[in-house]
């Protein structure tokens, strides 16, 4: 009896250590971007639909189109958008395109170090191959700047970095967008907007104690923007309670102007002012029958 209990005791530290080195080990492997040359034109549309230009730029410090430095409070602390201009030093001027591919596919710096998901790397990576290289060829065209941004105010124990990795592991779900084929073009084109590169479900959907998000949850709002900004439910439901219509959804994207005459503020204000408004009006009427479907 005491050998069999000491057998199985033997077992399960076996299989747990196994548990916690395979959590603490395994990373999600970078994808390899298959794409002909970028597009810069292309990119820079797809830059302003992932909104990379609102979170890398400190508009009020006047550092610089993506020179960072833009503050983004969460529970875990505060985090500072980086420079990505192509800078040398203090930019990403010394990355390659599969560099770039492993940042937004996998959530890892050159090095292999996981990134802190503030970063949406949850949501870009359901990007393809070929809108990749396009925002990579994108970035190429801006101006280096010099000077890196302040650095991450992060509370214990969140600042210890290889904790991500299980994170990683437990949460992120690689790989580029699937349309349902069962699903009209613009239902997929809106579900791929909405929840990979314009990563609306990234602020719209509350999250659990470890911060990822609470997919029972979807896009049911909360306090879930930048410094415990409330931020509003876009569900089906919630929508058509609160009298929203596809033209209205599409229109305020555009304007910024809800469908009472508010005007959105906040993180909500900045969101059109750098992103949904340069959007075409096919990609904000497909954000709408998405968000309307059920």
């Amino acid at each position: 009896m005491l050998r069999t209990l000491v057998i199985l005791c033997v077992i399960a530290l076996l299989a747990g250590g196994g548990v916690v080195y395979y959590l603490f080990t395994a990373t999600p492997k970078p994808r390899a971007i298959d794409a002909e040359e970028g597009d810069a034109v292309k990119g820079t549309y797809v830059a302003r639909l992932a909104g990379c230009i609102t979170c890398h730029t400190d508009s009020k410090a006047g550092r610089g189109l993506l020179a960072g430095g833009a503050a983004i409070k969460t529970p875990f602390g505060t985090f500072y958008g980086p420079n990505i201009t192509p800078d040398p030093e203090d930019g990403i001027g010394k990355w390659s395109l599969d560099d770039f591919a492993a940042a937004l596919t996998a959530g890892q710096a050159p090095d292999g170090s996981p990134y802190y998901p503030v970063f949406p790397y949850t949501s870009y990576t359901l990007m393809d191959d070929q809108e990749i290289a396009d925002l990579w060829a994108a970035i190429q065209t801006v101006k280096p700047v010099s000077g890196k941004a302040p650095a991450n105010e992060v509370d214990a124990p969140f600042d210890h970095r290889f904790l991500l990795t299980p994170w990683q592991t437990l949460f992120l779900k690689a790989g580029p967008y699937e349309p349902d084929p069962n699903r009209p073009e613009d239902w997929n084109r809106g579900a791929f907007i909405v929840n990979g590169p314009g990563h609306c479900v990234a602020c719209h959907t509350p999250r659990d104690i470890f911060g990822a998000l609470d997919e029972s949850r979807a896009l049911e709002g909360g306090r879930n923007g930048p410094g415990g900004e409330k931020v509003p439910a876009i569900t089906a439901t919630a929508l058509r309670e609160g009298g929203w219509s596809a033209e209205d959804i599409a229109y305020a994207l555009k304007t910024g102007l809800a469908p009472d005459g508010d005007i959105f503020g906040g993180s909500m204000g900045e969101v059109v002012s750098g992103s949904t408004k340069f959007l075409n009006d096919a990609d904000r009427k497909a954000v709408a029958a998405y968000l309307l479907s059920e």
